[in-house]
């Protein structure tokens, strides 16, 4: 009997479009362009290891990032990324999805962090509009006015933020692996999926690989169907080991801060000291942004002042590597535009102008005539 599934990592076509994905933005590194030199010889290997289960993946390079807090990364060989690609992108991306919520945004297409941000804001106002609407039966059936937007409590509520402490490297291998099973039945599959699982020490998966990502993803979702369908909780939305719940209720938001703690502690992992239960009325900061609801029902989205601080000081910074010629002017514009893509999808205006000032006074002379008009 074939592996069908298995089949489909190791096909020439489906390595070759890893390959593809592994070398976006990677052009110009020396892995990246030995690999290519010998383009079908190497993927032909790399089809024929796998095929015959020869193929054991390369050791990490471990280093350490600091933004935007300090992290330990494990990076692995560009030959193990293209297998990786292989491997998301044809099996688990497709069977792990399948179980997703709606409101599970991390690594999916048409996710991820704006259409998180979209639908707290949509969660935001439904809960205002539906506030509003129970109080304003309520009065009608009791014969009262309606009371002024600023006069009423339409959006009071309590928020119980959560996270958890060190996610990537506290996700226990055993209970990873019987995961994947009630997803995946290729033996092949299997096999691949444990190696890679094993190749670093347990408790732990490494931030760098593509696989980590999809497997971060996952290990949560049983919590997301148990707080949405158990704990019925409807305004609720996770990203990768980042969520919250919105409810009317304090004291059942305690309740079910406890509950997710017994959850999460099976799968040996614990909320970190950051989880909180707070009012609606103070924002949520969640995705790099602090979202609030005013009294009349508008949603408001603000850039996180820690944001704000770290790019004014990644820009002085990178103005001192440009001096010293570690760094290119286009990697600068590559790096501000896209702090400054993500700070305008935020009300943000004001923001937007200090931040282009700063930029256009630390490199006016590296920019165009027409880049330096804010």
């Amino acid at each position: 009997m074939t592996d069908a599934d298995f089949t489909r990592v190791y096909d020439f076509g489906n390595l070759y479009a890893g390959f593809l994905k592994a070398r976006r933005g990677k052009r110009g590194k020396a892995s990246v362009a030995k690999f290519e030199a010998n383009l079908l010889e190497a993927i032909c290997l790399l089809s024929e290891m796998l095929k015959n289960r020869t193929y054991k993946p390369s050791d990490y390079f471990v280093f350490r990032v600091y933004e935007p807090k300090e992290r330990v990364v494990m990076t692995n060989a560009f030959k193990d990324k293209v297998v990786q690609h292989s491997l998301c992108d044809n099996i688990l991306e497709p069977a792990f999805s399948r179980a997703f919520i709606r409101d599970n945004y991390a690594s999916q297409r048409g996710r991820g962090t704006h259409d998180g941000l979209y639908r707290l804001e949509e969660f935001m106002r439904s809960y205002y509009f539906s506030h509003k609407a129970k109080a304003e039966r309520e009065g009608r059936e009791e014969g009262l006015s309606r009371p002024a937007p600023q006069a009423a409590d339409y959006a009071d509520g309590w928020v119980l933020k959560c996270d958890i402490s060190k996610y990537f490297y506290s996700i226990q291998h055993e209970p990873l692996k019987q995961m994947v099973r009630q997803y995946v039945k290729s033996p092949g599959v299997l096999w691949l999926v444990d190696m890679i699982i094993d190749s670093t020490e347990n408790p732990g998966v490494p931030i760098g690989n593509q696989t980590s990502q999809w497997f971060a993803v996952m290990y949560l979702s049983g919590l997301d169907h148990f707080i949405k369908e158990k704990l019925g909780i409807r305004y609720y939305g996770r990203y990768m080991d980042d969520f919250y719940l919105i409810h009317e209720d304090k004291t059942y938001l305690q309740y079910c801060r406890r509950e997710i703690e017994r959850y999460v502690a099976r799968l040996g992992l614990t909320l970190n000291n950051k989880t909180n239960i707070f009012p609606l009325r103070n924002g949520i900061d969640f995705l790099g942004f602090h979202s609030y609801l005013t009294d009349s029902g508008k949603v408001i989205r603000k850039v996180r002042r820690a944001s704000k601080s770290n790019e004014q000081r990644k820009l002085k910074k990178q103005r001192a590597l440009l001096d010293r010629g570690k760094i290119t002017m286009r990697e600068i514009k590559q790096s501000y535009g896209s702090w400054r893509s993500h700070a305008e999808k935020g009300n943000c205006y004001h923001l937007i102008r200090e931040m282009d000032q700063l930029y256009k006074t630390l490199f006016e002379e590296k920019l165009s005539e027409k880049e330096c008009v804010t």
